[in-house]
């Protein structure tokens, strides 16, 4: 196993109370896995920059303010993953172009739950449970 990786992820919320998610595509590793969308954080780069960089990369979007959550570490077979999270909010839904991702959805936190996740983004979506409606 090598060593750790950060990876800054956003929950994006709606008004309405749905957030997004991405889903992983079937070819890279966690193929066919939900999760928050982010992605790694390079040498020298801030998490919250890193953020937005990856953001406007992979789904050509661009978020409002950004409020650091507490992050979470997993375990996989081939590195240990530190998840730095996010929360954005946001009033319209706005428009995604996926340009990594095999699909994106915004959801209810009841089908949050009925969605195949990866490991690492389960304690955020444990966390966001306890504050979202169902």
């Amino acid at each position: 196993m090598s060593g750790t990786i950060d990876v800054a992820c956003l929950v994006l919320v709606s008004v309405q109370g749905r957030f997004l998610t991405t889903l992983r595509p079937p070819h890279k590793s966690l193929g066919n896995h939900w999760e928050f969308p982010g992605g790694k954080v390079e040498s020298g780069e801030s998490p919250d920059i890193a953020l937005r960089r990856e953001l406007r990369e992979e789904l050509h979007l661009e978020v409002d303010a950004l409020q650091p959550l507490p992050p979470t570490t997993h375990a996989y077979d081939w590195a240990i993953v530190r998840l730095l999270p996010f929360l954005s909010y946001c009033e319209d839904l706005p428009q995604i172009h996926l340009a990594e991702h095999a699909a994106s959805r915004w959801v209810t936190m009841k089908e949050a739950r009925e969605l195949i996740w990866a490991p690492a983004d389960l304690p955020i979506l444990k966390s966001l449970d306890s504050c979202l409606a169902p």
